[in-house]
């Protein structure tokens, strides 16, 4: 199905036109979510790699993928720019690889094979939407959470475990903080969503605990 390989100056405006409303689909989903990179961002990327790719395959007739070939690594810089550390983890993978599929998607549809660019924004959709159940499920049977917890005095620590263990969880400490009176200790906490929540109404109405956060 290959019935735009023909680059007439008509072709051409309907594959911009292509890319730019699948350059929707993929960021509608991203603005809806309200992601760092929205809809204008991902209409671009789909858009500037079609114009890219068809410029490529008109310039460089002796070398087609001169052009195209670099689209690749503007992308890379793209990505990195989304990516950010959070609290706990890094964030902006998912839209940084986003980017880079759509990327792929605009230069399908720049060379012609339109069918490719729609199956492929069909697969980002379904990736991007039906498999957060299947997040949803892995995160309620193994949930991590890095718990700041302050206590008085360092005995304290072990009491801290002891609420842990009371509610099933598997606990490691990874920070210590001793200011002013007050003992701060960071915990990597695993168990599963129910425990967890269990475990922050105990904190809350324990005596011993000053303060927590995760």
């Amino acid at each position: 199905m290959e019935f735009l390989k023909d680059h007439s100056t008509q072709n051409e405006l309907l594959l911009i036109f292509i890319s730019v409303v699948l350059g929707i689909l993929i960021g509608a989903e991203r603005e809806y979510r309200n992601k760092s990179a929205g809809l204008r961002t991902f209409i671009l990327i789909c858009f500037g790699s079609c114009l890219f790719t068809i410029l490529s395959i008109k310039i460089g007739v002796n070398d087609p993928d001169r052009i195209a070939a670099n689209i690749i690594t503007g992308i890379g810089f793209l990505g990195a720019g989304v990516i950010f550390k959070g609290d706990n983890k890094i964030n902006g993978i998912t839209t940084a690889t986003t980017i880079w599929a759509t990327a792929s998607i605009g230069m399908a549809v720049g060379s012609g094979y339109v069918y490719l660019a729609f199956l492929g924004t069909l697969l980002v959709l379904v990736i991007l939407n039906s498999l957060t159940y299947f997040e949803k499920l892995i995160d309620k049977e193994h949930k991590i959470r890095e718990y700041k917890i302050a206590v008085v005095n360092y005995h304290d620590i072990a009491h801290c475990e002891e609420i842990f263990k009371k509610h099933h969880l598997r606990f490691q400490m990874s920070k210590q903080q001793y200011t002013q009176g007050n003992l701060a200790t960071s915990w990597i906490v695993t168990g599963k969503n129910a425990n967890h929540l269990a475990l922050m109404k105990s904190l809350m109405e324990d005596k011993k605990i000053i303060a927590y956060q995760f």
